[in-house]
């Protein structure tokens, strides 16, 4: 399969693209998403797999030019949410790696192209009429490193593999069950570090009152997200 002829481009929020490519040769089928903030100063959340490179780039083209890139950020360490890094920063002279300072000092420090910009939990990123927060996660749902951004003018959660959906969605914003698709498929992969504060963790991020949550895999979804990620903290904690 040739990624560029399949890869899907949807605003799902006012300036926020989902770039969606689908892997239809894993069994039951996947996808993987990026998530572009277009503004003065251009943010990428996740860069997906080094193969997908190609689509992401001539996605992010049909938006703005790749050049003017600022931000390139990423929930933790795994090659589908950071394995173009060094990639997209190549094409984008400009563009800094975000992350933790966990993720900074383990790894992100030592092999992007050039040094990462790491924040703190609660630490702000201006990007012109848009505004991004980092919210540290570790271990939620795996990962030391782990953190999550979340976009306050339009209460936009970018929630990396929390939410993560079998399948290849049709649609690139839905409002309807994601909890269930995807804890179906928790139950047969456990991919959750099911760390001591996992339950607090999410309620943190209720408290932002999230109305889409950007998931990484599967359709985003607009709604409630205060009430479904205190429903997810419950599913976690009976298993």
């Amino acid at each position: 399969m040739d990624p560029r002829s399949e890869t899907a481009l949807d605003e799902i929020a006012d300036g926020i693209y989902r770039i969606s490519t689908p892997a239809p040769a894993i069994p039951g089928g996947f996808s993987f998403n990026q998530y572009l903030v277009a503004d003065d100063e251009p943010l990428l959340f996740h860069t997906g797999l080094c193969r997908m490179f190609p689509a992401v780039r001539a996605a992010i083209a049909r938006v703005l030019p790749i050049e003017r890139l600022r931000f390139v950020a990423f929930s933790h360490l795994e090659q589908d949410e950071c394995g173009a890094l060094n990639e997209l920063l190549a094409a984008a002279p400009r563009a800094e790696a975000v992350c933790s300072r966990i993720g900074a000092m383990t790894s992100v420090g030592d092999l992007a192209l050039r040094p990462p910009r790491p924040l703190g939990d609660g630490e702000r990123l201006k990007l012109g009429r848009h505004e991004v927060m980092w919210w540290d996660a570790p271990h939620v749902p795996h990962g030391w490193d782990c953190g999550f951004l979340s976009e306050l003018t339009t209460r936009t959660l970018f929630c990396g593999d929390l939410f993560t959906q079998p399948g290849v969605s049709p649609a690139a914003l839905v409002e309807g069950d994601i909890l269930g698709p995807s804890e179906a498929l928790r139950a047969k992969l456990d991919y959750y570090a099911h760390a001591p504060a996992t339950r607090a963790t999410l309620e943190r991020l209720a408290g932002a009152a999230p109305g889409t949550l950007a998931c990484m895999h599967g359709a985003a979804w607009r709604g409630d997200g205060a009430k479904l990620l205190r429903s997810l903290a419950d599913a976690v904690a009976g298993t």
